[in-house]
């Protein structure tokens, strides 16, 4: 949510913005917030008076009162009473008008950033850097999936009978796989001066309208039936969450956290869902960073996180690049965003595998999250990055590591988290 100053000192700069994100449609909300808060304005100012006039009447009638002036404190009375009546309802307006310009705001998308490139949709993203060659072994890579069945190491018949499409079990070395490559990435991180969280994987609808837009909300929540909770589809939502309505000291800051979760993802309208294979599902786990910090330092950080990604990814043997969104693809909370794909030898191009945002000042908005300086208080900034996110990354995992005779090799950094297992041969 961005400033209501700005829209009242620059409307132009936030219709521009609206233009750049394709959003057309949004243009006639710039109009109805400026007329909503005007509104509102108007309403507090007769608020106030009103109030300034009770408050000199009271007076008054205790001074007429002792000089046995009756009729005229009634009088007085008379007209603090239809004065109370209007307060009333001029507090009843003021609260449907600014409920209603929360909910315009929270529609108008945060300010990109100038180094955004402008775009439609995520065709049109701008590849930024290439990290360790990638490859193309000379034996045909199979399909993730296959790779993974003659490893013994996923059921996907078994899940759909269980929960339906979009779920799997992950087995033996594979599954220790999974977990070895979460605590890798934890470790990581730790090392890297984050603090380890572990949050609530349920939170309430305040907290979700605070971290995503609407039609975010819409697209990915599970609600839990007769409460007012969602399952997260990312640790960003609840470890945000975890601020909301809180001044941190500016000592504190920056606060720089890593989160584990399981994420749950209802994939409404992807495309992908009913493919074979585990990249679009509807439960996951992830290793998340998340960054609150002063508004000078968060392009800084914004840096530094998706660098993390890539060198943790290296580490691995996995050839990743950078790929910058458009404004067409950004979110509408968010400033600023890059991807990190990974090199797919099966497919000879890059995927998806993390994405890295700054939401500079407009989560912090909508969910109250300040800091306190020695100037007063002001909106901190928010930054969140995949570290790790399986099962994508076992797809890329096992395409860039996969042998010719069908065995997958696990790099140096695995061996103490997989028990000294340097590699998960096929078992058919």
């Amino acid at each position: 949510m961005i400033d209501i100053n700005l829209i009242r000192t620059q409307p132009e700069l936030v219709r521009e913005n609206i233009r750049k994100k394709f959003q057309e449609k949004k243009l006639p909300l710039v109009d109805e917030a400026l007329s909503l808060d005007a509104r509102r304005r108007a309403l507090t100012q007769e608020g106030d008076s009103l109030r300034a006039s009770r408050n000199a009447l009271s007076k008054q009638i205790g001074m007429l009162m002792r000089e046995k002036k009756t009729e005229e404190a009634e009088k007085v009375k008379a007209q603090v009473n239809a004065d109370a009546e209007r307060l009333a309802e001029i507090e009843k307006e003021e609260g449907e008008v600014s409920e209603q310009l929360k909910k315009v705001m929270m529609a108008i998308p945060n300010i990109i950033s100038p180094e955004t490139p402008i775009g439609k949709d995520d065709s049109e993203n701008v590849e930024g850097q290439r990290f360790l060659e990638p490859k193309v072994p000379d034996f045909e890579v199979p399909y993730h999936l296959d790779i993974l069945e003659k490893l013994e190491g996923i059921d996907i018949d078994s899940a759909r009978r269980t929960s339906g499409q979009g779920f799997y079990y992950l087995t033996g070395d594979v599954a220790r796989l999974h977990s070895a490559v979460l605590a890798y990435a934890r470790d990581f991180m730790i090392g890297k001066g984050f603090t380890y969280c572990i949050p609530p994987f349920m939170i309430r609808s305040d907290v979700v309208s605070g971290v995503m837009s609407f039609e975010e909300m819409d697209g990915m929540m599970y609600k839990i039936e007769g409460e007012d909770l969602y399952l997260i589809g990312t640790s960003e939502h609840s470890m945000i969450g975890r601020f909301m309505g809180q001044t941190i000291d500016e000592s504190k800051l920056p606060l720089t956290l890593t989160s584990y979760s399981p994420c749950f993802r209802k994939e409404k309208g992807a495309h992908g869902i009913e493919e074979r294979g585990i990249y679009r599902i509807h439960q996951f786990e992830k290793q998340e960073m998340i960054v609150i910090c002063k508004p000078e330092e968060s392009a800084e950080w914004y840096d530094k996180m998706w660098h993390y990604t890539v060198e943790l990814f290296v580490s691995m043997g996995i050839p990743v690049r950078t790929l910058e969104c458009c404004s067409g693809d950004l979110a509408d909370l968010k400033y600023r965003s890059v991807d990190v794909e990974a090199w797919s030898p099966r497919q000879k191009k890059y995927f998806e595998v993390g994405s890295c945002s700054n939401l500079t000042d407009a989560q912090a908005r909508r969910l109250n999250i300040r800091y306190k300086s020695g100037k007063g208080t002001a909106f901190a900034h928010t930054l969140n990055n995949t570290v790790v996110a399986p099962p994508r990354m076992l797809i890329a995992f096992v395409e860039n590591h996969l042998r010719a005779d069908g065995s997958v090799e696990i790099p140096e950094v695995l061996w103490p988290y997989m028990g000294g297992t340097k590699e998960i041969a096929p078992k058919k």
